[in-house]
Formats: C-alpha cells, sequence, structure tokens
C-alpha cells in the first residue's frame, strides 16, 4: 500500500504548545514537552493576548494584560525548566496581541510548527467537553497535524510510559484522506512499542420488519460478510508492511462511527486516537459527516486525540 512508504521517515521537528495560562494547560503542556523530548523537537510555548476584550479600556487596560500574562508566562516556564526531563531541551516561548488565531497561525508558518497540541475545556459537568473558540479554530484550520488533550485525559504523557504497553486506536473510513494519516499512526506506534487497534465504523442501515425466520438469517448473513469484507481491509493496510510489524488488531462495528470509536477506544483502555481529515472550513455544529465525526471524538475522547491533516 503506498500509504506506508514513508511510515519509517516521520520525524517531529518542532511541537507547538498553544496556552491560555490556566491551570488547564498543564496537562496539555506535559504532553508537549513529552512529544518534544522524545523526538528530539525543539518545544515552542506561545500565549496570545487577545485585544479585542481592551477595545474600550484603551492601550493601558493591554498592556497590563500583557504585564500579567508575562508574569504567568515566566512562572510557567520556571517550571518547566526544573522537570528533569526537560534537561537539554530546546525551547522557545512567545506572547503575542491581536486576534488570537490570527497570530498562532503566523506562529506556525514562521517556526514551521509540525504539531500543534492545544487543550479543551469541561463545561457545566463532568460529562461534557467542548472545543473553545480558539481551540475550534486550531483544529479546523491549522494546516498541520493537532493533538487535542481533554481535561479527562490521564496526566501521563503519551509517549514512554514506563512498564506499560500503549494502545492506540487507528479510526479509518477508507478515504484517502482518512488512510493519510496511516503511516503517522504506524510510526508512532513502532516508536511507543505500542499496540495498534484498527477500527472501521460500518454505517448501520435501518433492518426492515420481516416476520420469516429465513430473511432475517439472511440479513444477519449479509451483515457479517460486510463485517468480514472490512476486517480484511483492514488488515491489508498494515499486513504488507513487513519490515518492521507491529501488534495490531482489528475492528469492524456498525452504528455511529463517533458513538462506536469512543465505546472501544474506553473499552480497550486506548492511549491515543489518530485520525485523518481533509482540511476545509468548519462551521459550528456541521453537518458534514467527516468533521462531524471527527469533532465529536475529540470532544469525547479520555484519551489524547491526534487529527492528522491531509
Amino acid at each position: 500500500m503506498p500509504y506506508l512508504e514513508s511510515a519509517l521517515d516521520l520525524r517531529l521537528k518542532s511541537v507547538l504548545m498553544a496556552t491560555d495560562l490556566s491551570p488547564a494547560s498543564a496537562k496539555p503542556l506535559d504532553h508537549a514537552l513529552g512529544i518534544a523530548v522524545h523526538y528530539g523537537a525543539k518545544l515552542y510555548v506561545a500565549h496570545v493576548v487577545s485585544t479585542v476584550p481592551y477595545l474600550t479600556g484603551g492601550p493601558q487596560a493591554l498592556a497590563k494584560a500583557c504585564e500579567g500574562a508575562s508574569q504567568n508566562m515566566q512562572k510557567m516556564k520556571s517550571n518547566l525548566l526544573q522537570d528533569d526531563s526537560a534537561k537539554g531541551l530546546d525551547c522557545e516561548f512567545i506572547i503575542r496581541y491581536g486576534q488570537v488565531w490570527q497570530e498562532l497561525q503566523a506562529i506556525v508558518f514562521q517556526k514551521q510548527i509540525d504539531l500543534v497540541v492545544v487543550g479543551t475545556h469541561a463545561r457545566r459537568g463532568a460529562e461534557k467537553v467542548f472545543l473553545g473558540p480558539v481551540a475550534e479554530q486550531i483544529f479546523r484550520d491549522a494546516s498541520c497535524s493537532v493533538l487535542t488533550v481533554g481535561p479527562y485525559s490521564y496526566q501521563d504523557r503519551c509517549v514512554d510510559l514506563p512498564g506499560k504497553t500503549q494502545i492506540h486506536l487507528f479510526a479509518t473510513d477508507f478515504s484517502e484522506a482518512s488512510l493519510n494519516a496511516l503511516p503517522k499512526a504506524v510510526s508512532l506506534t513502532r516508536q511507543a512499542r505500542a499496540k495498534l487497534i484498527l477500527i472501521h465504523v460500518v454505517p448501520a442501515t435501518p433492518i426492515p420488519q420481516t416476520s420469516g425466520w429465513h430473511k432475517s438469517s439472511e440479513i444477519m448473513s449479509l451483515r457479517e460478510n460486510v463485517r468480514m469484507t472490512c476486517a480484511q481491509k483492514l488488515e491489508q493496510l498494515v499486513s504488507c508492511d513487513e519490515e518492521v510489524p507491529i501488534v495490531a488488531e482489528f475492528v469492524v462495528q456498525f452504528g455511529i462511527a463517533s458513538e462506536k470509536i469512543l465505546q472501544i477506544a474506553l473499552e480497550k483502555s486506548v492511549d491515543l486516537i489518530i485520525q485523518g481529515l481533509r482540511r476545509e472550513p468548519l462551521a459550528g455544529a456541521t453537518p458534514h459527516k467527516p468533521w462531524a465525526t471527527a469533532y465529536e471524538i475529540v470532544c469525547g475522547a479520555g484519551c489524547p486525540v491526534l487529527t492528522v491533516r491531509q
């Protein structure tokens, strides 16, 4: 398969942690640090002071906000540099002011960022998670891969977990955009010496009401044939790459994609979900299924989610 030709050549040279300097940033920052150390990448920690709230307050209010952000960033820098695992890490801290995503986008371009790490937030109860306006723009518009870390993700980093075999979950609908993420999934799995679960969810169509046992049996048989065909397609995605074999499991489910993927991730105690996505506009609750599915996975996952752009 052509998707695996560059699997061994994937490298991360630069990681950007976009922070709002709140306590909720600690967990995403820890994951970003672990990734940067693991891959020998340069870590950028960036905060943008939005000018919007200070339009009526004038330059003095903005200057005060920037001063406060600088102090908080200095504390974050001090804490990070005291981390023994950060010794020798090339790290740069950036504070800008303006339109938040516009400034972050400029940093991504200027620093040639390979991966953006951003946190998601809880809303009105432990069962609800959402992407804030900035995180949603990053998820929607970033030209590079994005790692989202939710409030219920484990504190440990998604690389170098001692004494534990990691489990990665690669979700695919067999589209080109989805399969474009496969080399990164395989590369990450190899480097972490993890197990890779490949999952495909078949949209469930309503089963017509029948009174005959034979008719119901035919429907179940057809469904099982679909399951076997899809499982074989999943196996073929990695079976041809025998140079460095990986431990893989193949799962086919029927139903709503986001629900089944999140269910399997929970049941299997997955450490990282990897999904591929075509880069195109996302406007709020979009009806466009690939975006809606990816968004729901990011918001509902109990582990970090890596979204790879085509």
